[in-house]
């Protein structure tokens, strides 16, 4: 599920990072590492278990936001005969982490790293994520490294993956990417970003799949008020994100082919008119997403699919941004599918992707990539999967989705302490805006999404006209307990 990327400046003590402050603390969110956990990390730091193959020749490269330390990926990207050839070096955990151990406990204590708008909770200690174990430039490292040839057209034609020692030449962003591709000053290792990239994306789109590209929502502090604003992702940010679904979907084959293996699946979105035995249980969340759309008056014609929509927005328009925040909601139905002895499971494929899918490329963040890592290396192998593996398959669907629900919680928890900190000045101002959901135990509550600024508030009043504009007046913009409310002006 894509993040919603929020960002914050101001001081410690303003109420935005105060607020922020008090919400990890209410979340019992993890702080330091266990004594044994962080003693383990140390020593595997000192000594990882490193392999033979060596691929220190190659000069990859890593692209990440510029203050970014924990680097899973690093790319090299070649022309081969009438097509091209993608390496793609993953960080290798399990270098580092022994199975059982405390660190291991620790990680699937944690499950993933959690994102605020002012700091990270890491995954792994930070020893490893930002030191040992991250892709860093000019730094021997262990990966997980996957060699994918692409014919012309961008299509998959053979797929290897090794362990091996890599070694990062540069540390790129994208800003800086985007400016020497544009100006055609990029060498072609990254020059093919584009190629490759925009060939992935044609595929995509033939295929019925779709990247949600979501804006960052940036929250700035100018003589003590805050302005909301959002970044648009430039193209690069696209043409990267496909290098990581060529390799999610290349893992989930080779998972498939072997017959044991853990997909990320989600049931696709429901056309319009769909009976409710046939929408997944989905038609609710569409619904919503149509009122919502509404409300920030983007047309979406009902002939338009959901897809078809979401590539005519422009992400620059701040409605549009606001729109792609609240379309990860469709997102929410994905979960790991574990399958084994052969059997795949009845669902084998992602609908954003609009194939078989798997996380794999993001084991410094994600617990379940170090998992997926080790069964495409036994794939490719031959062999069976190791013991700590298999043993721990049935359980990961679990420990993920409750991961998975911390971060949304927490994440839901900073979009509305960053909006009340917004909104904080404006106690009975009138906005314009649209009733996108009532519940429906108590009809007298439901959720508001105003048109500017493109926040989202619960409202309380009898009668609420679901999905109708009106005008709202708000009475609670209140950080410390991270809520906004409103009421029919």
């Amino acid at each position: 599920m894509p993040r919603r990327e929020i960002r914050v400046t101001g001081a410690a003590e303003a109420p935005v990072r105060a607020a922020l402050t008090a919400l990890r603390a209410t979340l019992g969110t993890p702080g330091r590492f266990p004594p044994e956990a962080a003693a383990e990390a140390e020593r595997a730091a000192r000594a990882p278990v490193l392999p033979s193959y060596d691929a220190t020749d190659i000069p990859f490269f890593t692209l990440d936001p510029p203050a970014s330390a924990d680097l899973d990926q690093a790319t090299h990207l070649s022309r081969r005969r009438t097509g091209y050839r993608v390496r793609y070096a993953i960080a290798d955990v399990a270098a580092f982490v022994a199975p059982g151990e405390a660190l291991d406990a620790e990680a699937h204590r944690r499950v993933n790293t959690l994102y605020f708008p002012d700091e990270k909770v890491p995954l792994h200690p930070t020893v490893l994520s930002e030191g040992a174990a991250s892709l860093l430039p000019d730094r021997t490292r262990p990966a997980v490294l996957w060699t994918i040839d692409l014919d012309a057209e961008g299509r998959t034609t053979a797929v290897d993956v090794r362990r091996a020692l890599v070694r990062s030449r540069a540390k790129l962003h994208y800003a800086g990417v985007q400016k020497d591709i544009d100006a055609g000053t990029a060498e072609e290792p990254v020059a093919l970003l584009e190629e490759i990239g925009r060939a992935r994306e044609r595929l995509e789109a033939e295929r019925g799949g779709i990247s949600l590209d979501v804006p960052e929502q940036q929250i700035t502090e100018h003589d003590h008020t805050y302005e909301l604003s959002y970044r648009a992702p430039l193209p690069a940010d696209g043409w990267n994100a496909q290098l990581s679904l060529l390799t999610g979907m290349a893992a989930a084959g080779l998972m498939l082919a072997q017959g044991t293996g853990i997909l990320r699946t989600l049931p696709s979105v429901p056309p319009d008119g769909a009976a409710p035995a046939q929408a997944n249980g989905r038609l609710g969340d569409v619904a919503r997403l149509r009122r919502t759309a509404a409300a920030l008056r983007i047309d979406w014609p009902h002939h338009v699919s959901y897809v078809a929509l979401i590539r005519g927005l422009d992400q620059r328009d701040p409605r549009h941004a606001a729109f792609l925040q609240e379309c990860t909601t469709l997102l929410r139905g994905a979960r790991y599918t574990p399958f084994r002895g052969g059997v795949p499971p009845a669902l084998t494929t992602h609908a954003a992707v609009a194939a078989p899918y798997t996380h794999c490329t993001a084991p410094l963040r994600r617990l379940v990539d170090r998992y997926s890592s080790e069964l495409c290396l036994a794939a490719v192998a031959g062999r069976a999967p190791p013991d700590w593996v298999s043993a721990a398959l049935d359980a990961l669907p679990r420990e993920m989705a409750e991961g998975a629900q911390r971060a949304a919680t927490a994440e839901r928890a900073c979009v509305e302490i960053v909006e009340a900190v917004l909104l904080k000045d404006r106690i009975g101002d009138v906005f314009e805006g649209c009733v996108v959901d009532v519940d429906e135990h108590r009809p007298t509550l439901g959720t508001v999404q105003v048109r500017t600024p493109a926040v989202i508030g619960r409202i309380e009043g009898e009668r609420l006209p679901l999905g109708e504009r009106l005008r709202v007046r708000l009475t609670e913009a209140d950080p410390a307990k991270a809520s906004i409310a409103f009421t029919p002006a």
